[in-house]
């Protein structure tokens, strides 16, 4: 599910067991994408810009795994965060998206594979 991509950017998780931590589950997603500076803290941390606070870390470390596995890992509360930040980025820092795309996903194999998912969810991702 590309829509996961970014969202699991702004969920920390660790990637060590069957499900990733939730730890970070009740995390104000919202304080996170409406206040700049929190969000260019995490946009920063994943962009290799900036230094990472131990979430912002955690997220880093697990995204490769979340994109592999389909966020296979991820609790349905981290689902549904997903959703909501992709949603978010796609209507107001689509060009934010698009780099996160381009560092995560450099040969477009993840978006191939979960187009279909998010066309179904009413997500349409940018060209």
């Amino acid at each position: 599910m590309k829509i996961l991509v970014v969202a699991v950017c702004f969920i920390a998780v660790a990637s060590a067991a069957s499900t990733y931590t939730t730890k970070y589950d009740n995390i104000d997603l919202e304080e996170i994408l409406t206040n700049q500076r929190l969000y260019k803290k995490y946009f920063d941390c994943l962009t290799n810009k900036g230094k990472c606070t131990p979430d912002g870390k955690e997220l880093k470390d697990a995204l490769p795994d979340a994109l592999k596995t389909s966020c296979s890992k991820c609790t349905k509360k981290q689902q549904e965060g997903t959703d909501k930040v992709i949603r978010y980025m796609l209507k107001n820092k689509v060009q934010d998206y698009k780099m996160l795309e381009s560092l995560y996903d450099p040969s477009g194999n993840y978006r191939k594979k979960y187009d279909e998912e998010a066309q179904k969810r009413g997500i349409k991702l940018p060209k």
